[in-house]
Parts: structure tokens; sequence; C-alpha cells
């Protein structure tokens, strides 16, 4: 752990252009399902065509990207604490207190992108689990690696399941989550600015913060979170012929081990013999097939990028992650603004084809202001603000 400052090199660029590459993946997510706001065209008014191709549109979409897109997120969120926290470890500093600091100010982006996003926003969820990081931050690799597979192994799941086959009267608790997302869809229906800025940073962030204990998101987050960490310890990005026959490993290891797992969650999770098999065994088998597939997506990407070809290709997403904040939470804000009632409304006239579009289109504005902000600033608008916020005080 005691290394010498990170310096720029060729892991950082790999980096930049994952983390580009799976917020341009949310967007994608995001603009097929409307932002979270289930109204779309009428397929009876559609042509057979267009509607053969939105349903081909959800699919491939939903099964590249959903669940896979925010573990890359979240993998990356443990590697950047890793540099941060051996950059100021080089210096003499323990950066963990400065860091429950910036989760903090976290808080207050994640406020203000649920503001516009009707779900609530992940970067509570962040924001809250953390905690995690800066609790393993002087652990050895052991001991993190065993926290992060108990975690991955999703026990509260299990631990219904198995309660369940020992007490058939046992129930998960209700928390309402259904009613409430049913609730935000009609205050968003409204079309009422301050109604839907209200009730999404408030009835939004408590349905979303529920949601994530049904799906399994905070153990499953807090295992991406110390995986990440490892990943920045062990250097597994730097381009080397070890690393390079790791990321080799890992993408046929969990290549081979997504059908199987895939299968198991069609069978307990779709087409569960009970609702409670399906939250409980079927929700721990789709965290698993989904968490092998973003490592499929991982490992390619990271092998792939060792080709100069490849390298080229992605200089538009290493310009999108270095401002991944900021493209973010403006996907947001502009999201709405495009479909829901407060703005064009667009969502009733919009199939997922048509989404799928606006949604590249969006990101091509984004990636223009990307390069234009890049080449007078060091940082981006909201990255500027979050890193003054962490060292207020400071001078840094």
């Amino acid at each position: 752990m005691e290394k010498a400052t990170i310096r720029k090199s060729p892991r950082v660029e790999v980096v930049d252009a994952l983390r580009g590459f799976a917020v341009l993946a949310i967007l994608l997510v995001h603009s097929v399902e409307h932002f979270i706001y289930p109204v779309y065209a009428d397929p009876a008014t559609q042509p057979g065509w267009l509607n053969t191709l939105d349903q081909g549109t959800f699919t491939v979409v939903f099964s590249l990207f959903a669940g896979k897109s925010y573990s890359i997120f979240a993998l990356l969120f443990g590697f950047t604490f890793y540099i941060q926290y051996t950059n100021q470890l080089a210096k003499g500093k323990d950066f963990g207190y400065r860091f429950l600091w910036r989760m903090l100010l976290l808080c207050l982006f994640a406020t203000l992108n649920a503001a516009f996003y009707p779900a609530g926003d992940v970067l509570l969820l962040y924001a809250l689990v953390g905690v995690v990081l800066f609790i393993v931050r002087k652990w050895g690799d052991r001991a993190v690696l065993a926290t992060a597979i108990l975690c991955l192994a999703q026990p509260v799941e299990w631990y219904h399941y198995a309660a369940s086959l020992l007490d058939p009267s046992h129930r998960l608790p209700d928390l309402g989550v259904g009613a409430m997302y049913a609730e935000m869809a009609e205050h968003t229906r409204r079309g009422d600015l301050w109604n839907f800025l209200w009730q999404n940073v408030t009835l939004g962030q408590k349905a979303s913060l529920y949601w994530a204990v049904g799906a399994g998101r905070y153990v499953q987050t807090c295992g991406l979170f110390l995986i990440g960490l490892l990943i920045g310890r062990r250097e597994l990005f730097l381009p080397s012929g070890a690393n390079s026959r790791f990321w080799t490993t890992a993408l046929i290891a969990s290549a081979v081990a997504f059908g199987p797992l895939y299968a198991l969650k069609v069978e307990l999770l779709d087409n569960a013999p009970s609702p409670l098999i399906a939250h409980t065994a079927g929700v721990a088998l789709d965290m698993w097939q989904k968490f092998a597939f973003t490592f499929v997506l991982v490992s390619s990407f990271v092998l792939l990028y060792q080709r100069a070809t490849f390298q080229r290709l992605c200089a538009p997403l290493r310009a999108y992650g270095k401002m991944s904040l900021t493209n973010y939470v403006t996907q947001s804000l502009c999201g709405a603004l495009i479909f829901f009632p407060i703005g064009l409304n667009l969502a009733p006239h919009t199939g997922y084809a048509v989404s799928l579009l606006i949604g590249f289109g969006f990101f091509a504005i984004q990636l223009a202001f990307c390069r234009w902000w890049a080449a007078r600033h060091k940082h981006g608008p909201l990255e500027e603000l979050w890193h003054r916020g962490t060292w207020i005080g400071t001078g840094s």
C-alpha cells in the first residue's frame, strides 16, 4: 500500500475511457426507459417494422448495459478512492476523514441530480455505502477480498431464502416501493415543476433507497467498491504481460460463469415458483450474472485498450469520462426537459428506438461541450466544485 504517488500513465487513460463508457451506457439505458417515466408511443400508431425495432432495441440495450454500467461505475469508484488515498499517504496524510467529508458533499450532488430524476439517485447510495472504504482503508488485501466476497455473495437474500425454507410463514418486509414509484409517476405526469422537484428529492430518494434494499444493491455496491480498491492496489490497469494474463483469465472465467448463472436467474427470478423465491434466491442470482457480465465488459475493454487503434477510437470516451459527474447530472436535467411534461414531453411520442437515437444525440452534444471545456479548464464544472469542496481549508 505504501507506494509512490500515482503518476500519469496509460492506466489513468484506460480508466477515463472505461468511466466514459459506463456513463454513456447509463445515458443510453436511461434514454430508452425515459428516465424512469414509463410513457411511450402507442404501438398501434406505429408501423410494424418500428415496433419490431423497438423491441430489439430494448432487448439489446438492457441485456448489454442494465445493471452492468452501474457496476462498472462502482468498481471505478473504489479504484478512485485508492488513487486519492495512496496519493495522500505518500505525503504522510490519512485521506480517510477527508473522504468522509467528500461523501457528504456527494450527497449534495445526489440531491441535485435526484431533483430531475423521479427514481431517486444512485449517487446517494454511493455516498452512504462509501463509508465501507473508510473502514477498510488500512486493512490487508486478504481481509478486503474476503469482505468483498461476502458482500457479493448477497448474504441478506440467502438469509431470507433459508429462513423461508425453515419457516414457510417467513415473509419479506413490505417497503411499499411499488406504490411510491406509482405515486412518483403521477407527480411527473402533473407537469408541475416545483411539485416535481420537491417530490423527487423527498419521495423519489426514499423510493430509490428502499428499492436498493429489495434489489440487493447495498451489499453488492460494498463488494464492488472493495473490488475496485483491490484493482488499484494490484495496479491491474497498468499495461503489463502479467496484467494481460489476469484480464484474459478474468474474461474467460466470467464468460464461462455467465451462461449458467443467467439460466439460473431465469428459472429463479423470471420464472420463479413463488414471489419469495424470486425476491431472494432470484435476486441473488440476478446480481451474480450481472457481476459476471460486468467483468466480461471490463476485461474485454482493458484488453482491447492495449491496441493503438482501439485507444484512438476511445479518445471521445476519455474526454467524456474525465467529466463523468457533470455529464451524469446533466443527463438527468436534460432528460427531464426532453421527455417529461415539465419540458418538451416527448415520452408519449417516442418508442425505444427513437429514444435511443435521442440518447446518442445528447451524448454528441455533451461530448462537444466536454472538449470545449477541457481546452479551457483542468476539471469539469461539477468536478471542480467537488474538488474545491473536498480540500476546502487546506489550500489544495
